[in-house]
């Protein structure tokens, strides 16, 4: 069986866009994902690589951060975290809660930002917007 190994340097590259999109320093991110500060530069300035152990903590911590795009890049980042109750409230167009659990899902990094609206884009080139009032 042939196993494809972690590109290190990509591999840093994406923990470097998951520390800027929560706008976190390496020891903050480092104290998020409980691992020592130390193993943050290590990883970073290349001289380890990344662990099984510390890969699970990131997806663990991260709800935004797929596993595949983690490892080897396929995939989306921030991945789509729409639970089954925002899917659900789309279906019934109740606008008020489909900004209240969106303003819920936002990462904690934009905590004081507020939506002001969505607009949804449906496959028939319709669309439909809902504006916080």
């Amino acid at each position: 069986m042939l196993i494809t190994m972690v590109n290190s340097d990509e591999f840093v590259f994406r923990v470097n866009k998951i520390m800027d999109y929560y706008q976190l320093s390496s020891s903050a991110f480092a104290d998020r994902i409980k691992v020592q500060r130390s193993s943050i530069s290590h990883l970073l300035s290349g001289r380890n690589k990344p662990s099984l152990d510390f890969v699970l903590k990131v997806v663990k911590e991260f709800d935004t951060v797929d596993l595949y795009w983690l490892l080897n890049g396929k995939g989306t980042f921030p991945k789509n975290i729409l639970t089954s109750t925002l899917q659900e409230t789309l279906k019934n167009n109740d606008p008020d809660k489909v900004i209240k659990i969106a303003d819920e899902t936002k990462p904690s990094s934009s905590i004081n930002k507020k939506i002001e609206r969505i607009v949804l884009f449906y496959s028939d080139g319709t669309f439909r917007e809902y504006v916080q009032p």
